[in-house]
């Protein structure tokens, strides 16, 4: 049986792979965007990926089904090429439904920020307590070998997000998920290009909800003003909160928040400590504990695992440090991770200066809903370097409001050489970006080896 995967390389989509090919799929798949990790990660895997739609020889020979990533649309040449040819076709959220979550307890972490982490804290909390889970995770967890796996029943962990399924349903992707445990960790306004507006978000959690069994629990932060709109529409189902005034608290002991206690009920359950930065992550670690007792783990044993939690790739990962300098990866693209982040980050480094490459490229920040928000998410830097977008669509205007210097430049390679001659010993360099940026590593690593 042979899969065709359109859009493979976006991190959903390579899961999938991951997984059909886990269950003895020959699998095959395409994209315009193949840069690392998961582009290597999937070739490691001995998925052969076509560059670009235009080869419609990657349909030879024929496929049983072709997955149609929520990135296609009509006018694509694959996408018309399987519609002329009459081949069967189904969206990544309906294929993961029917073939690998039907008949499973499924763990689902959705909202605006963290799906990625608290789904990693999740994962390895369950592979630490010995279960053996299942999951999709849309990012690199440096404690697994892989971003996807079938695992042992009943247990699925699952990034939910809300983007649209495909062009052909364009209902959230979580509504095919039907979790049993369901986390939810925010709620903003995103996603631009298919959202008008906060409302919209709000309807399609509201359908979430709907989904979860009334014997099933829903975890969520009790000041996300947002999240209680959406739990107000309607909820059949237990809600346990964590945060403030709730049973579930965290502590900090350490100000850059790597270390912190846990406790319920004014019961102090253990303590934290990780290399993690970030009151966001403290906030992470709890609805992962909180969503692993659900499921029969201790809280003692939650925190034993979260200590031993090595990270994600892309998430402030040190990738490389070169004359005393330390050099950062990051996939922030909205101004709560953006400020968040470097929150985290300041408060770690102390009075060591942080200097920030930005390359902003999302649907929403194009549609200026950032524009009085992002300036002020910079604060904790001491200095900017953006890459203009192409097209620009009025980058000064979005950083004009910035507390700190803010340069924008037309060329990254012209950028990398003013910062390395800026960069000195004991500066801390974060690369921030919605899309690869192995590019730019190389070339501040080559300019700062030669400086």
């Amino acid at each position: 049986m042979q899969l065709h995967i359109l859009g493979i390389c976006g991190t959903f989509m390579a899961g999938i792979a991951l997984l059909a090919k886990e269950m003895g799929w020959v699998v095959t798949g395409s994209d315009t965007h193949v840069y690392p990790p998961m582009s290597s990660h999937l070739q490691e895997q001995g998925i052969a990926i076509f560059e670009g739609y235009d080869d419609l020889s990657q349909f030879s020979p024929q496929p049983q089904w072709v997955v149609i990533g929520n990135a296609m649309k009509r006018g694509n040449p694959c996408v018309e090429y399987v519609l002329d040819k009459g081949l069967a076709y189904i969206s990544g959220p309906q294929w993961l439904a029917e073939n690998v979550l039907s008949g499973r307890h499924v763990l689902a972490v959705a909202g605006t920020h963290g799906k990625t982490t608290v789904t990693s804290l999740l994962s390895w909390i369950a592979e630490y307590a010995g279960l053996n889970p299942g999951f999709l995770i849309g990012g690199v967890a440096k404690n697994f070998k892989t971003s996807a796996r079938l695992g042992s029943h009943p247990f699925f962990v699952i990034e939910a997000d809300e983007y649209d399924t495909a062009f052909f349903d364009k209902r959230s992707k979580f509504i095919h998920y039907h979790p049993r445990t369901l986390i939810l960790n925010n709620l903003e306004f995103d996603h631009a290009d298919i959202f008008p507006d906060l409302n919209a978000i709000k309807l399609q959690f509201s359908y979430l909800l709907r989904t979860v069994p009334s014997a099933g629990l829903v975890i969520c932060p009790k000041e996300d003003k947002n999240l209680q709109a959406v739990l107000s529409q309607g909820c059949w189902t237990t809600v346990e909160y964590t945060g403030v005034d709730s049973n579930w608290q965290a502590a900090l002991i350490k100000s850059d928040a790597s270390r912190f206690t846990v406790s319920y009920k004014n019961c102090k359950k253990g303590e934290i400590d990780w290399n993690l930065l970030g009151r966001h992550n403290v906030s992470n670690a709890l609805a992962a504990i909180v969503a692993a007792n659900h499921i029969g783990i201790e809280p003692s044993r939650a925190i034993a695992a979260l200590n031993q939690f090595q990270g994600l790739k892309r998430r402030l990962e040190i990738y490389k440090r070169i004359n005393q300098i330390t050099l950062y990866d990051d996939f922030a693209h909205h101004p709560t991770a953006i400020a968040s982040t470097l929150a985290g980050l300041r408060q770690h480094v102390g009075k060591e200066r942080i200097l920030v490459i930005l390359q902003c490229g999302t649907h929403t920040m194009r549609s200026g809903a950032y524009s009085e928000t992002l300036g002020p998410s910079l604060q904790d830097a001491d200095k900017v370097w953006v890459i203009r977008p192409n097209p620009d669509w009025g980058i000064e205007q979005y950083t004009k409001t910035a507390s700190v210097p803010v340069k924008v430049y037309d060329s990254s390679a012209t950028l990398i050489q003013d910062l390395a001659k800026e960069a000195k010993p004991h500066d801390h360099i974060v690369t921030m970006s919605n899309s690869g940026a192995a590019t730019l590593h190389e070339q501040l690593i080559h300019a700062l080896s030669i400086k």
